[in-house]
């Protein structure tokens, strides 16, 4: 099992096709981050806007029914 992987991972550093998937696993991952961190920061605000816009909804239906 060990001798297998090791000839793997041998065989993918040393075709293009491995350094490709490499660098698109980078890119993946750098976007990964790029997202989370986007999120992060504006994720209050989103969260405090859909909070008005709940309430507004809510009050609007309760002034209606009664």
């Amino acid at each position: 099992m060990v001798v297998w992987l090791s000839n793997r991972l041998k065989s993918i550093f040393a075709t293009d096709e491995g350094v490709t998937a490499i660098e698109y696993a980078l890119l993946g991952g750098l976007v990964s981050v790029f997202i989370i961190v986007a999120l992060s920061l504006v994720g209050q605000q989103v969260q405090t806007t859909f909070e008005i816009w709940t309430t507004a909804v809510h009050d609007a239906v309760s002034r209606g029914g009664s």
